[in-house]
């Protein structure tokens, strides 16, 4: 192999090592005045052999790198649009993602890398999973919420792939111990796209899980989210209320990021100030001052929550309540003119009311400040091309009896198709359920009612639970029974 193929232009780059030539069983490298001792040991353990250094200045480095790579450079440059993108920093200029010719890509590792990302995004993918297994590596990713395996590597190949991102995202390549974290953007088809990388040491190596976020695909309109009448009309106005605090509640990924942007685009942000403490910022919101924790400089929520009441917000958006302190520094907000709008991972919207109660938030205070709590879920939409419709079976029927939901004479099941990738789905919805805080539910929530008994209550006034919401989708064909029930207890 070469010693191009080995040590690659990207990293010969980020290390500041060249590597000339190989003498006597060791290998000779230029070393740049950039270098360090971490990225020579990093070198050394790559090209698996001693090495024997020559420092050069910057621009001597310069002229032996364009040499040493005269075929790849020019490719190099353009083929990964992916550089590190810093929050603080401009915007850079990246190239489309699909404008790269893939024989023109410098190294089999950014190749793959490339290929990877290009299949995921065409895919419609959230995230891509690189597993480190005992045989090598195994490349998955998750569609419509459902991961799915890709490819098997080898172990030389995964360890490439897990050293390319890191490259892209520029972590520490040497540091194969701990956890790491990072973020790069790319450009396909003209649409940004984020992508989130953290890597974590498993028994039989790095593995690594890379969350693709489409920023120019994020549906930021609460109309688009597929709320029935009712509960899109109880949430406009729970939104536009001056102060209180507002709850999107469901388990990770189920789209309660999407909802609370979306409910910002319900406020007049040109006459209110916004501010946000998320983990992490996903998309940039027009007119609303972002602030993404980092618990490494001990910025948690709570600490950024209590700076941002000195910043005379009107509206303040919590990523996740995770702690009492976020807990009470949220709700003595709501109470004190500010509304609140924040996330909770529970499995209903009832239980969002004894989780904060059991943070140690006292029922009084949450009854005077919550407006009302969105429980939602994402269900796979049918294939259009290829959905079959059948009569509900009598086993069928009764299930849906059992709650409450009669009068669907005709399901829908997935079949799959070349449309669909063979899956029988293609996109996903949303379920929702709205828990408004009326007097009588006020009254319930400072009693220390079980949020069993509140869910009955707002089910008795009239608002549709998870699964009762699912009968529209299910009547017009747009979901199947099956992947309602893979998601809501019936």
């Amino acid at each position: 192999m070469a010693l191009t193929d080995q040590l690659p232009y990207e990293l010969a780059q980020e290390f500041g090592i060249v590597a000339l030539a190989e003498e006597g069983g060791a290998i000779a490298v230029a070393t740049a005045p950039h270098m360090t001792v971490a990225t020579l040991s990093a070198a050394r353990q790559r090209l698996g052999k001693p090495l024997r250094t020559r420092s050069v200045d910057a621009e001597q480095f310069r002229s032996l790198l364009t040499t040493a790579y005269s075929s790849v450079v020019s490719s190099s440059k353009s083929s990964t649009t992916t550089k590190f993108a810093d929050a603080a920093a401009p915007e850079a200029q990246h190239a489309d993602l699909l404008s790269t010719a893939t024989g023109d890509e410098t190294s089999p590792a950014v190749r793959i890398v490339n290929e990877l990302l290009r299949e995921a995004l065409a895919r419609g993918a959230s995230d891509i999973h690189l597993d480190a297994t005992e045989q090598g590596g195994r490349v998955r990713c998750r569609v419509d919420g459902v991961l799915g395996d890709v490819r098997d590597t080898d172990a030389a190949t995964h360890a490439a792939m897990i050293a390319r991102c890191k490259v892209l995202a520029t972590l520490d390549i040497a540091e194969r111990r701990m956890p790491q974290d990072g973020r790069i953007q790319v450009v396909v088809a003209g649409h940004k796209v984020d992508v989130r990388i953290a890597t974590l040491p498993t028994q039989h190596g790095e593995r690594a899980v890379l969350r693709l976020l489409d920023t120019s695909a994020a549906r930021l309109d609460l109309s688009a989210l597929g709320l029935d009448a009712t509960t899109l009309a109880a949430l406009r106005d729970a939104v536009r209320m001056p102060h209180g605090l507002v709850l999107v509640t469901g388990p990770t990924g189920s789209g309660k990021t999407t909802t609370l942007y979306a409910a910002v685009s319900e406020l007049d942000r040109e006459r209110l100030n916004v501010v946000s403490v998320e983990d992490p910022v996903e998309y940039a919101l027009d007119r609303v001052a972002q602030t993404q924790v980092n618990p490494r400089i001990e910025l948690t929520f709570a600490r950024a929550l209590r700076s941002i009441l000195r910043h005379d917000p009107d509206v303040i958006i919590v990523g996740e309540i995770r702690d009492r302190e976020t807990a009470e520094i949220a709700i003595q907000a709501s109470l004190t003119g500010h509304l609140v709008l924040a996330s909770l991972h529970t499995n209903t919207a009832g239980a969002a009311i004894t989780r904060l109660v059991d943070m140690g938030v006292e029922p009084f205070l949450l009854a005077s400040s919550l407006r009302g709590v969105l429980a939602q879920r994402l269900v796979r939409r049918l294939c259009v091309h290829c959905r079959v419709a059948h009569s509900t079976t009598n086993a069928e029927a009764a299930l849906l009896a059992l709650h409450g939901i009669s009068g669907i004479m005709q399901l829908y099941e997935a079949t799959g198709c070349d449309q669909c990738n063979h899956t029988g789905y293609r996109g996903r919805m949303g379920l929702y359920r709205w828990l408004p805080v009326t007097a009588d539910i006020a009254q319930a929530i400072h009693a220390r009612v079980p949020d069993t008994s509140l869910e009955a209550s707002v089910t008795a006034a009239g608002w549709p639970a998870l699964a009762t919401d699912a009968t529209r989708h299910l009547q017009t064909g747009a979901t199947s029974l099956s992947e309602v029930l893979r998601v809501v207890t019936l």
